[in-house]
């Protein structure tokens, strides 16, 4: 079926949301009563900030219009859907009140609670300013949901909204978004019941569908809509008042799109077929079927794709955890529709979890000096050497924070540098660096053991509950492909649970592979041990490498390209050397497509630390002397890449 509508060209956005920007609270216990749950995840949340996630994340060129309080939520909200690309430039803060949030259970497959708190939230309190004129006639198309027409100041400022974008030839979608809690139809608590007869809201929601261009809704949305629970009879009735093209969204049936007159049956509309899957939480599902609907709409694709986009989008959502971080990239959809049939259960899919991890929008790091000082025993040696007090280490650590601090700041560093930082003597330290932009990894190994053993116990899944996600895990192996079969296969089963471990925490891995010593190094031993560890399907974000030569980056550039081309990069480790040694091991490196950089501990802070612990030097001495080391490996790192564009 043709998709004939036509868009205004040249607009910088595809499609505007307006409407619910909130935080989602969810139970991270599955088949519990919302009194006995005991724990949540936080997400971004609300149907039109749902929808313009899903939007960005699909590749359109997506903006929100919303209002969020002056508050940590708000923050949270307004950051994680600029980091999926999506214009937030005019969402609003409001001095006066708190962004809203929503608290919500799994019961079992058809039985979700949930708690809307929104008393005079933020986002209900959208301004004029808020929807600027000048900023829709940016885009090609303006969503408005339902719960934006619910209340008198909103439903002002949405008319308002449509009327400045039909001077500008922007195209409407309403998503009818029914919650009858949020007109009032039910006690505060009920968020949960999706339909119960208004003739009020029929007679409201009536009066604005001669403004939209496209509705999207489910059976009881129309239903409401168009005052009926018979399907024809309410979808005649909203006829009667709209030309939009109507999506009916009929969950794993699919959907039907009617472009002209109302057919008799929905079985004589054009269908959409839907994707079965097995069902964990149907919450969001209908957010990321409009945004998957509106990534083919807005481009003018036809309507058969434009459905199996919005199926697919809704068929992954609600089989997964949460509606925000559910929602699929393009390459993740892609997949999914090239192998829908043979994955009923796509939350347990590697292919589709790890390109749902790697292929949503990340941090660039494509050059990175990281100074690495998660050493336990080291530290503890140098305090026992020189007679210092241990419980001095902390704040050495913490040191070694503001010297990388100062050395960002005085190189203009900030996104390309990092650190490497233990928790036993280096929780402040961790502390103080999170939040900062930096790449931050902690080690999870015992030091010294081999087979490796996880320094928190076996089950380091727990652990990872407590980092922050922005904590990269770094995990040193002393691995070799040519080991004793039993350390092997023990070092390859603890791989094995913490790449399962990483991937359900959502952390980004390091595997630092140096081989142990006693054992035979041919030059190609770092390779057969990467293609060892791909071979048993594990790819972890980052590797941390010993030096090699320029023959051996090329062989392990080619490795990774053709085993995961999603791999982060290569970080080359220190291991004491000297600045002029690891200088080279950088220019060995300088062609290499996969290295990013270095993470080097020793060679920067044992000298400074040990003459600061035996009270030779203080503070300013110890951050001083660090930074003149580190800063000469930057240099050093520089130098070699520049060498290698001149080359080039």
């Amino acid at each position: 079926m043709r998709n004939a509508t036509t868009f205004a060209a040249g607009r910088e956005f595809d499609v505007l949301c307006l409407g619910r920007f909130a935080v989602d609270f969810y139970a991270q216990q599955i088949g519990a009563r919302l009194e006995d749950v005991t724990s949540f995840a936080k997400y971004l949340g609300g149907s039109s900030a749902n929808t313009a996630f899903g939007c960005a994340r699909l590749g359109l060129r997506a903006g929100m219009i919303s209002r969020v309080g002056d508050d940590h939520l708000g923050r949270f909200l307004t950051e994680t859907l600029a980091r999926e690309g999506c214009d937030t430039s005019h969402v609003s803060v409001d001095p006066a009140r708190l962004t809203g949030a929503v608290v919500l259970g799994i019961e079992d497959r058809d039985t979700f609670p949930l708690i809307f708190l929104r008393e005079n939230c933020a986002d209900m309190a959208i301004g004029e300013d808020d929807v600027a004129e000048d900023y829709l006639a940016r885009s090609r198309a303006l969503l408005i949901t339902g719960t934006h027409f619910s209340q008198p100041h909103v439903d002002r400022i949405s008319h308002l909204a449509l009327e400045r974008a039909a001077r500008h030839g922007v195209r409407t979608v309403l998503d009818i978004d029914y919650r009858p809690v949020l007109w009032g139809l039910t006690k505060r608590g009920d968020g949960e019941t999706r339909y119960i007869r208004s003739d009020t809201v029929t007679a409201h929601l009536q009066r604005i569908l001669p403004r939209f261009d496209l509705v999207i809704g489910t059976g009881e949305e129309y239903a409401i809509a168009g005052g009926s629970t018979d399907p024809i009879e309410a979808l005649e009735a909203v006829r009667a008042v709209t030309k939009a093209t109507l999506v009916v969204k009929r969950g794993p049936y699919g959907c039907v799109v009617i472009d002209g007159p109302i057919p008799r049956s929905l079985d004589d509309a054009f269908q959409g077929r839907g994707v079965e899957v097995e069902v964990l939480n149907v919450l969001g599902a209908g957010d990321a079927f409009s945004a998957g609907f509106l990534s083919g709409w807005v481009r003018g694709e036809d309507y058969e794709h434009c459905t199996a986009y919005a199926n697919a989008c809704g068929a992954l959502v609600v089989s997964r955890h949460g509606c925000a971080p559910a929602m699929p990239t393009r390459a993740e959809l892609d997949y999914f529709l090239a192998n829908a049939a043979s994955i009923p259960r796509p939350d347990r899919d590697a292919t589709l979890s790890r390109l749902h991890r790697v292929t949503a929008p990340r941090a660039p790091r494509d050059e990175l000096a990281i100074f690495a000082f998660d050493h336990r025993n080291p530290f503890f040696e140098l305090a026992q050497e020189v007679g210092a007090d241990e419980e001095r280490v902390p704040r050495l650590k913490r040191l070694c924070v503001e010297a990388v601090a100062e050395t960002e700041a005085a190189r203009g560093l900030a996104g390309r540098i990092g650190i490497l930082c233990d928790d036993r003597y280096g929780q402040d330290a961790l502390n103080a660096a999170t939040g900062r932009g930096w790449w931050i990894g902690r080690p999870v190994e015992l030091p010294g053991s081999n087979p490796v053993v996880f320094d928190r116990g076996r089950s380091v899944g727990t652990a990872l509950i407590e980092w922050p996600s922005e904590h990269v895990v770094k995990c040193l192996v002393a691995y070799h492909p040519d080991d004793v079969i039993d350390r092997r296969l023990e070092n390859e089963a603890q791989i094995r649970a913490l790449c399962e471990a990483t991937a359900a925490s959502g952390h980004e891995l390091l595997l630092e592979i140096i081989p142990p010593q006693g054992l035979p190094r041919p030059p190609d031993t770092i390779l057969r041990a990467l293609k060892r560890l791909y071979n048993l399907g594990f790819m972890p974000e980052w590797w941390k490498l010993e030096a090699m030569s320029a023959a051996e980056w090329r062989s392990v550039d080619a490795l990774i390209a053709e085993r995961d081309p999603h791999c982060r990069g290569v970080l080359i480790l220190g291991q004491a050397g000297e600045v002029e040694t690891l200088a080279q091991g950088f220019r060995d490196a300088r062609d290499s497509t996969t290295c990013r950089g270095f993470a080097v501990g020793r060679t920067i802070f044992h000298a400074p630390a040990r003459a600061w612990l035996a009270g030779e030097i203080d503070d300013a001495g110890f951050k001083a002397a660090a930074r003149a080391t580190f800063e000469a490996l930057i240099d050093a790192w520089r130098k070699a890449r520049e060498g290698a564009r001149e080359a080039a």
